[in-house]
């Protein structure tokens, strides 16, 4: 299984070696041709302006909208979460507040109650929330009344860093999706 980590910036190293724990092939995505034959996909956090414009740069903005379209499995965190709203890629029916918890100085760790996974400790880096979710988006965590994880379809978007702890759950979604053919 080859589930593609877009790479333009952020930690994608860790998601790729999250992945390879779980037995999946890491594919770094760079330009349109590294989309080819993906299984799922990995946005992940970083700066989300710099993300957005590498993506831009590099040409990848239609193939990835056309790609997500395909209800190929997506998991998207942090800048990743904002990357697939509305104001952005478009693949997810929000709307997000950057920087929601504050700046750097702000990030924090705290534990989340995960609907359908329960109890997780979540690393929250400049972290953003969900301001405003459509009726198909499920709410899936919170702190203090604002969502921090959501989902939907084949979609899943978390505010907070999974790839910076050793809990492998949302990684482990996102393999289990891939292997059940959506398209």
């Amino acid at each position: 299984m080859v589930v593609g980590v877009l790479a333009l910036q952020g930690d994608f190293e860790a998601h790729a070696a999250a992945l390879a724990d779980l037995g999946a092939q890491p594919r770094r995505v760079r330009v349109p041709v590294d989309l080819e034959g993906l299984d799922a996909l990995v946005i992940p956090g970083g700066e989300s302006t710099t993300i957005s414009k590498g993506i831009e740069r590099e040409g990848l903005d239609a193939p990835l909208r056309d790609l997500v379209a395909t209800g190929i499995p997506v998991l998207g965190t942090c800048a990743g979460l904002i990357l697939l709203g509305r104001e952005h890629l478009g693949a997810l029916d929000v709307a997000s507040r950057r920087n929601a918890f504050g700046r750097q100085l702000q990030s924090f760790e705290a534990d989340i109650d995960f609907e359908g996974l329960g109890p997780m400790h979540a690393v929250f880096i400049r972290a953003p929330w969900v301001e405003e979710a459509g009726a198909e988006v499920e709410v899936l965590a919170e702190i203090d009344g604002h969502p921090v994880a959501v989902r939907q379809g084949n979609i899943l978007a978390v505010a907070f860093h999974p790839e910076l702890t050793d809990d492998r759950r949302l990684h482990a979604w996102l393999v289990e999706k891939a292997k059940v053919p959506a398209r």
